[in-house]
């Protein structure tokens, strides 16, 4: 029988795992991502985990595992004989298996290179494992591998997670009735879980404390104090540090196409490029557009349901930057409510935007008005400390997305009015027309085929015949007159559309498409027709922002990127960013940059761009951006048939953003909502936060560029003294050389000149 157990021993010791593999333990932790300022903003994967070495493990806190799970961790082979015995019998005189009999380093080898399954065989295979362990791994070591493996319950793995989901402490901060309670949890997690079940799990930590004061682990004095201390675990709030969820999700969607469904058990870190003061500008910016947009519009009516007094108050909701209220009372001053921490917020009749609400006192002193009444739940936000108005979530959505133009590298990203209302990025994901916001990209493209900022353009009537459509196409500009002969630069200034047809129609469908596609455009987002002119094909925010970076940069294609850098969880560099970039202190048409940025547009076009699309800021539809006092600002307004999109693209030497507002079902913005009116809010109230500490950088004019004083009318020379005449800038070659011509006075007819000459 002896020799018949060793040959089975042996037989089964060679079915056995490699104990080498517990060298190179690879312990399964969550990603997680971090904003540029290293807040974080996200984590992901079931395993809560953060392992410690042995020494980071305080001595107490090591004492209170081995009272509980293994007493005689420090003197036994692997295998504490004495506990298997007496579990053994236990099974063998009651048929129940009320005592496991597994040492420390019996449940790492289960742990760690066996499977769950509860067979003798593999009880066999986990003790012969044991004493291999004890004869290659220290006892720290084993120690060490157990608490950083061992599951604590609340998706808690290892000592030191345990102690942040239940107490939210770090291990040095436990105190020791903490300390028991922690190492009571791995006996049975479920069962003895303080958040889902106080009674047993006090149960569990109190045996441990008698064990620790048996063991003399601890004086009777701290034992007494400890088991008459109430415990205090509970429900941590989260840890996440900064609210950015579109940044986390587009970042953990990366990292999961990078490394597949292992980037939830790496522990990986991910740094953005985006920092927390410019996300929360840009969220801020986002809201209040939509909002703004909102109050101009109508009331849509409360929630569908009325607060009852046993609801519990907790339950009110929170949106964007909208909470729930419940009306306590309306009077003549405004409107009573009460949030969901208890407290009273008063709103005055003029913090409500529409007017049709605001209630007056009648001759008796009632009110007149039932549009809000008592326990009517409202939408409520906050401008300042002391000013709340009435609000509701806005119906309308809004995107914005912002870039270094250096670099690409993404600066800020907000893709709804709130990500949990709705999580469809419109910032990336969109497929909006840009409307007026693509003319720029013709006016290059005319540039470089020799127009100028002088050029005359007819701003007349045009029909265009189309095979494709039932009738003919007769575009209109917005203001649904014509200007007649129009210079290129007053035309985008003001975004006349029949300016941008005809001058489409001159440089080419082709060629315009080419153009566009140096900015980063793809060809299935520009459609073959002169319907391009007017913005109609499709790109969302990032992608216009983006383009609208070679106008900032000098010239060049960026492209934007969100990771900074990735680090394994011990610390290492696994990736770091090498964009193509631009060299900012270069001599124009220079680069030293290791990897430097493509050049798309000459220096000379690039000039004249930004001076076209400053004056869009300066005297055009963008003159509301003057109120941030800058004469660095440049971009463009753009707005769609019928007002389905308001956009602006716009960019300083440092920053390129594009701001967009609309439906997801394109129905109209309404009359008036252009992009100026809708969108320009939005960026401007972003730039507000982005420029604040950056200071104006002048346009330098590069070699190739000359300026003429020309007249207006006709793009050609006239006289410095002439007072009709303006300062415009031209490239050397296309520079007027011909003087205009004064005006000729046209025949005035009179008859009593023609009655003398006659008769």
């Amino acid at each position: 029988m002896t020799v018949a157990c060793y040959f089975f021993i042996l037989e089964l010791s060679k079915e056995l795992p490699d104990i080498g593999k517990l060298e190179h333990v690879q312990y399964q932790m969550p990603l997680s991502i971090y904003t540029q300022d290293n807040l974080l903003i996200g984590q992901y994967g079931e395993k809560r985990r953060v392992p410690v070495t042995i020494d980071q493990i305080p001595h107490r806190q090591i004492q209170a595992f081995l009272a509980a799970e293994d007493e005689r961790f420090y003197s036994h082979p692997g295998v504490d004989y004495k506990g298997l015995l007496r579990a053994a019998n236990q099974l063998w005189t009651t048929g129940k298996k009320t005592q496991g009999g597994s040492t420390i380093t019996m449940q790492v080898a289960r742990n760690f290179l066996l499977s769950k399954e509860k067979t003798f065989l593999r009880k066999l295979k986990e003790i012969l494992l044991a004493i291999q362990i004890e004869q290659r791994y220290s006892k720290d070591q084993i120690l060490e591998l157990y608490l950083n493996k061992i599951y604590m319950g609340q998706r808690a793995y290892g000592l030191a997670a345990a102690a942040q989901t239940y107490y939210g402490k770090n291990l040095d901060g436990l105190k020791l009735y903490q300390q028991a309670m922690i190492a009571g949890l791995p006996k049975a997690p479920s069962v003895y879980n303080p958040i889902v079940n106080a009674e047993r799990a006090l149960e569990r930590r109190n045996y441990v404390l008698r064990r620790m004061l048996t063991l003399n682990f601890i004086q009777p004095a701290e034992y007494q104090q400890a088991i008459n201390t109430a415990d205090d675990s509970a429900i941590q709030p989260s840890a996440i540090e900064f609210n950015a969820p579109f940044i986390a999700e587009m970042a953990r969607q990366e990292l999961v196409d990078r490394y597949g469904e292992d980037a939830y058990t790496l522990g990986l870190k991910v740094y953005t490029t985006v920092s927390s003061a410019l996300q929360q500008a840009s969220d801020k910016a986002v809201q209040n557009a939509l909002h703004e947009y909102d109050d101009r519009h109508s009331y849509r009516g409360l929630p569908h349901k009325k607060y009852s007094p046993g609801t519990a108050l907790h339950t009110l909701k929170s949106l964007g930057d909208c909470r729930q209220a419940v009306v306590a009372s309306v009077t003549s001053a405004g409107i009573t409510t009460t949030l969901a921490d208890g407290s009273s917020i008063s709103i005055p009749w003029n913090n409500v935007p529409w007017k049709t609400l605001q209630t007056r006192a009648n001759s008796a002193g009632g009110i007149i008005s039932p549009a809000i009444k008592p326990n009517d739940i409202i939408w409520i936000r906050q401008l300042s400390e002391q000013n709340w108005v009435l609000s509701q979530i806005p119906a309308a959505e809004g995107a914005f997305a912002a870039v270094n133009p250096y670099n690409g590298a993404i600066l800020a990203i907000t893709g709804s009015y709130d990500f949990y209302l709705s999580r469809f990025n419109r910032a990336t994901q969109a497929k909006r027309q840009p409307g007026s916001g693509f003319k720029p990209f013709i006016y290059t493209s005319a540039l470089e085929k020799g127009f100028t900022p002088a050029s005359i353009i007819n701003d007349a009537p045009i029909v265009i015949e189309d095979p494709s459509l039932e009738n003919d196409w007769r575009p209109e500009n917005y203001t649904r007159k014509f200007l007649g002969p129009t210079a290129l630069r007053t035309a985008l200034r003001q975004s006349i559309n029949l300016v941008s047809i005809r001058l489409l129609q001159d440089i080419g469908i082709a060629n315009a498409q080419e153009t566009a596609m140096r900015f980063g455009f793809s060809r299935e987002q520009l459609p073959a027709t002169l319907s391009l002119a007017l913005g109609s094909g499709y790109a969302p925010p990032l992608r216009m922002a983006a383009a609208y970076a070679v106008f900032a940069n000098g010239g060049y294609l960026i492209k934007p990127y969100l990771i900074e850098r990735i680090e394994d969880h011990t610390g290492a560099t696994l990736f770091k960013a090498n964009p193509e970039s631009v060299c900012r202190e270069c001599p124009d048409g220079m680069q030293n940059d290791s990897n430097p940025a493509p050049r798309v547009i000459s220096a000379q076009i690039h000039f004249l761009m930004n001076s076209l699309l400053r004056d869009v800021v300066e005297r055009g539809t963008a003159t509301l951006a003057k109120q941030l006092e800058r004469s660095d600002l440049a971009g463009k307004t753009g707005t769609t048939n019928d007002q389905r999109d308001a956009w602006f693209n716009g960019f300083t030497p440092d920053i390129a953003a594009s701001a967009w507002i609309g439906f997801d079902n394109s129905q109209s913005l309404g009359k008036g909502e252009t992009g100026g009116k809708a969108a320009l809010p939005m960026w401007i109230a972003f730039m507000k936060t982005a420029l604040k500490d950056i200071p104006e950088k002048p346009l330098a004019v590069p070699e190739g560029i000359v300026q003429a004083y020309i007249n207006p009318n006709d793009g050609l020379l006239l006289e410095p003294n002439d007072k009709n005449g303006m300062w415009e800038y031209f490239t050397a070659e296309t520079a007027p050389q011909r003087y205009s011509q004064p005006k000729q006075p046209e025949f005035e007819f009179d008859e009593e000149w023609l009655k003398e000459t006659l008769f």
